[in-house]
């Protein structure tokens, strides 16, 4: 058996150190923009359960480069003493948005709002489907971790919320980029008012990118003031899955 020489075992000792060294901060955001910038493509392409499959490896692999990086859970909003408070601020949201909704249901002058071709073949089963699995797991959970969970914990550390919630909010209006490609189609309020033109389609990407950085702004503040992430899941889930039921019932 050779022997380790002192050299040897010091080289070891020095590369064992190297390993167990954090992740510097930006190194973990450029590779936690890279991870997305591949699941977007994955989560557009690849729907339904697996779609929920890739969101939930996506969202594990994200809280990895933060822990890699020096983060906690608190880091994240997930800091279990934060779970009531957080719990308290997502019912109080996901009542509020309800009946924002059902007077927009109910006022013929915003009814409207509700159309959307894709609901044209949906049954009652896909729809709960999509408002109580896919919704929840495929997307807000992704999102939430990646925006305000991983990004904006990891940028907060070291430049405060303020650029936290700069950098999370662009690129979450980026990230829909490739969601939005047909929404002028599918919603025909957006048609309505950009036009069914190449023109058209640009102008609804482009406004779809605006208006989900500043719910991304709305997000984030969410996240600073109750310190907790489970405040913008349920914002979120109820914008997304409550605008699901209530446009399928009034298809």
């Amino acid at each position: 058996m050779p022997r380790i020489t002192p050299d040897g075992a010091g080289r070891r000792r020095r590369r064992h150190l190297l390993l167990r060294r954090p992740l510097g901060t930006w190194t973990a955001v450029a590779v936690t923009v890279a991870v997305l910038v591949a699941a977007n493509v994955a989560v557009h392409l690849w729907s339904g359960l697996w779609g929920v499959l890739t969101a939930l490896v996506v969202s594990g692999l994200l809280l990895g480069v933060l822990r890699a990086a020096g983060g906690t859970l608190a880091d994240a909003g997930l800091a279990p003493g934060t779970y009531a408070r957080g719990a308290r601020w997502a019912l109080a949201l996901i009542g509020l948005v309800g009946v924002v909704y059902l007077a927009g249901a109910l006022l013929p002058a915003t009814r409207g709002l509700f159309e959307d071709q894709r609901y044209a073949g949906m049954d009652g089963g896909e729809v709960l489907l999509r408002a109580f699995v896919l919704v929840p797991l495929g997307t807000v959970l992704v999102e939430e971790v990646a925006f305000r969970g991983v990004l904006y914990g990891l940028v907060r550390r070291a430049r405060g919320a303020v650029w936290a919630t700069v950098a999370s909010s662009a690129l979450f209006g980026l990230w829909h980029v490739l969601p939005s490609l047909h929404l002028a189609t599918a919603k025909p309020a957006v048609g309505t008012v950009v036009g069914q033109s190449a023109l058209g389609a640009v102008l609804a990407v482009l406004g779809a990118v605006l208006f989900t950085a500043a719910a991304g702004v709305l997000f984030c503040e969410l996240r600073r003031r109750s310190d907790s992430l489970l405040a913008p899941i349920g914002l979120h889930w109820a914008v997304n899955a409550l605008g699901y039921l209530f446009g399928f019932l009034l298809r």
